[in-house]
């Protein structure tokens, strides 16, 4: 596999990159982050293998990512998906700089479209669920910049599934845009999104983009135990990105031991645990595209090498038992032996495939 075997994001005929540029360390605003000419030249080799798929956020590195991302895309901006976020808020002191509803939304896209210089956004998600704005708002909100031609594709990041299904279901009834893609939290050291939103995005027809498959840098090797002594982490992605990793909850006890398991891995088979732990979210087949937030060019050419990790039964195996999750109620109580008969008798019956 290559950055060029292009695949169709969710339900949708839009082909991506395997894997995708996260652009969260563009910019130097945030303490830690990539100065503009190492970020151009990440952005260029990501996009001379031929990666199509760059994904920001109105407000990561407090704009300075979106305004890189439009000067690396000028010349070549059509040939690129670019996704962006909308919830962030701009003015912290100002209720509706932020949030899902409809002002917030519009006021971001047209920021958005202005730093990045260009009159389209080929995605745009909610960044993450405010409990408070009512789904129909935001659905419609999204089809008329559709209708308007300023957004191409929607999505949702960090919500409930139920939320999500809910949301689809609307869209469809409706007629308005439907949801393509899903961006959530997803690593060998992240696993509970099995239970409802991968399978609900597999369903739905939307694309799971898995952010943070290296765990906020945890799964490459990065950190030992002595790092754990970090008065749980400051709760803003500013400081450093062991803060960062801290403040996730993605820095614990369990998520080492996950790593170790990953090296182990590694080592065995000549790859870097970056790689494998890259390679073990591309084989789940509702993903679409992982994002790698890299820092350095050195970050992504290694990165980039998880397309060439074909993993074995055994690695396999160890991977997913160290990091094994229980998938609670109803999952567990539903794949019981007592309640298939039950609910099959004895005759045997194949799963549905998609």
């Amino acid at each position: 596999m290559t950055l060029d075997s292009y695949r169709l994001l969710g339900r949708s005929g839009l082909r991506v990159s395997p894997l995708s540029l996260g652009t969260m360390t563009f910019g130097s605003d945030w303490g830690w982050g990539a100065d503009k000419d190492e970020a151009r030249r990440i952005f260029d080799r990501y996009v001379g293998a031929g990666g199509n798929f760059v994904d920001t956020a109105n407000q990561y590195t407090n704009g300075t990512s979106e305004e890189f991302v439009g000067q690396f895309a000028s010349g070549r901006r059509d040939r690129l998906v670019i996704a962006t976020k909308y919830t962030m808020t701009s003015r912290p002191d100002d209720p509706n700089s932020g949030g899902n509803h409809r002002k917030s939304m519009v006021r971001s896209v047209e920021d958005s479209l202005r730093r990045l210089q260009t009159d389209y956004l080929d995605l745009l998600y909610l960044h993450s669920w405010d409990f408070t704005t009512p789904v129909e708002e935001v659905l419609r909100a999204m089809d008329d910049l559709v209708r308007a031609g300023k957004v191409l594709y929607v999505g949702m990041s960090d919500i409930p599934a139920w939320q999500v299904s809910r949301m689809q279901a609307i869209a469809d009834l409706r007629g308005w845009s439907p949801l393509v893609a899903l961006q959530i939290e997803y690593s060998l050291a992240e696993r509970t999104v099995e239970r409802d939103l991968i399978p609900m995005a597999d369903e739905l027809g939307l694309g799971v983009m898995p952010w943070s498959p290296l765990a906020s840098g945890v799964l490459a090797g990065k950190y030992t135990a002595a790092d754990l002594d970090h008065d749980g982490g400051v709760g803003s992605a500013a400081g450093t990105r062991k803060n960062v990793a801290a403040a996730n909850n993605s820095l614990t006890e369990r998520t080492l031991g996950i790593a170790e398991v990953v090296k182990k891995v590694a080592a065995r088979n000549n790859w870097t645990p970056s790689q494998v732990a890259i390679a073990w979210t591309l084989r789940n087949p509702a993903v679409a595209s992982p994002i790698l937030g890299v820092r350095t060019l050195a970050q992504l050419d290694d990165n980039l090498g998880a397309l060439d990790v074909e993993l074995t039964d055994q690695d396999v195996q160890e991977l997913e038992e160290v990091s094994a999750i229980e998938l609670g109620f109803p999952h567990e109580f539903l794949r019981r032996p007592m309640t298939q008969s039950v609910t099959r008798g004895t005759a045997k019956v194949e799963p549905r495939r998609r």
